[in-house]
């Protein structure tokens, strides 16, 4: 293994304070190692929120499980652990507590439940990097969790995963299964990649980025740039080479950004806290969650309003960056519901927050002036 993805891996280890760090080319590939290194397999269900991207559901329909969605909590949209034992069979392996939006999950809750029935519990910190429950950092209660790097996430390398475990048993089989089954990135996506996070750290600011958006998901279709899914990941079906690692071209990104953690993560509070004010000022409703509890590191900032689709085609036009997940249960809007075992009406409360629900950045490009920008413009739409 290349030394810079070992030295990746390591300091992504330390932060962290476990003992075993995995890197891959995407998170949810890092989803589906360790699927496979627990064995979950047909017959097999595994526990997530209804109110998730599909990507997150991949891995599990990959290795033949069935996926079971539980319903949201309004405030934090994280799975109600309340609803959390119904859903609950002998064939239940796995629950998967995503940490939504940077919010962490009621682990007491979620880790009483998974232990009374001997389940397994992998965390999704795809967007709770820093993130803490009662002054722990979420990815360190489970058996397991798994991060995303993407363009959208806590710090991006373009694209980009990582495992992170305290259980050597788990460790030897994903190192197996990294050594017999891994694919590398091929040298032209590689050098795609190279080229695509140049021009991110050039051009994008926030308010470039619908425009961006709109021009990478057209090049992404014409196969001119490295996209973040492919038309196969809506089946689903399992490419040949979904399996792969990372790159030593992203794990230098992302040791640059570890070194950068501390001020992301400071900026992220900051920033949110200053949403906080500027919508009671505006006698908007702010977060709501008990501090005491959670200290979260939010990824982006969530708010309800009645007009979710005329604030979104008006935002790109006026040049403001806000965010559109998740558009349905199982984001994004092109998800084929039926085919990912999911019956509308499933999660009600989930359902509700993706007709309302956009958010907020929190990125370090994003200023106090655009901040103040940005709630001018939102709270010119009625609030949910």
């Amino acid at each position: 293994m290349n030394k810079i993805i070992k030295d990746y891996q390591h300091e992504f280890a330390h932060f962290f304070g476990v003992r075993y760090a995995f890197a891959f080319w995407k998170g949810r590939v890092g989803l589906y190692a360790l699927l496979r290194a627990l064995d979950i397999a047909k017959g097999d269900e595994v526990i997530l929120p209804g109110y998730t991207c599909v990507m997150n559901v991949n891995p599990i329909k990959y290795v033949g499980a069935k996926p079971v969605y539980v319903d949201i909590e309004p405030d934090t949209f994280n799975i109600n652990a309340k609803l959390l034992k119904e859903k609950i069979t002998n064939n239940t392996k796995v629950i998967i507590a995503q940490h939504t939006y940077g919010y962490p999950c009621d682990m007491d809750a979620v880790m009483d439940i998974a232990q009374s029935r001997g389940i397994t519990v992998i965390e999704d910190c795809c967007l709770s990097f820093g993130s803490k429950y009662k002054n722990k950092l979420t990815g360190t209660f489970g058996r397991a969790a798994y991060f995303s790097f993407q363009w959208n996430k806590p710090y991006t390398t373009g694209l980009g995963g990582m495992v992170i475990t305290n259980d050597a048993k788990l460790a030897e089989r994903i190192e197996s299964l990294q050594a017999n089954e891994m694919c590398p990135p091929s040298g032209r996506e590689v050098f795609m990649l190279r080229l695509q996070l140049m021009v991110y750290r050039l051009l994008i600011y926030p308010r470039t980025t619908a425009l961006a958006q709109s021009a990478f998901r057209y090049l992404t279709q014409k196969g001119a740039v490295v996209g973040s899914s492919d038309t196969n990941e809506f089946k689903p079906v399992k490419a040949d080479d979904f399996f792969k690692g990372i790159s030593a071209v992203q794990a230098r990104s992302g040791l640059k950004q570890l070194q950068k953690i501390e001020q992301n993560i400071a900026h992220r509070v900051t920033l949110a806290h200053f949403y906080d004010q500027l919508f009671k000022d505006k006698g908007w409703k702010a977060r709501a969650y008990d501090e005491s509890i959670m200290q979260p590191v939010m990824v982006r900032y969530p708010l309800r309003i009645t007009e979710k689709t005329k604030a979104l085609d008006q935002a790109a036009k006026a040049g403001i960056e806000l965010g559109s997940w998740f558009e349905c249960p199982l984001h994004p809007i092109e998800t084929p519901l039926v085919s990912y075992d999911y019956e509308t009406g499933t999660c009600p409360e989930a359902e509700k927050a993706a007709r309302q629900v956009v958010n907020l950045p929190l990125h370090p490009r994003v200023g106090e002036k655009t901040a103040v920008k940005t709630i001018e413009f939102i709270t010119g739409f009625t609030p949910s």
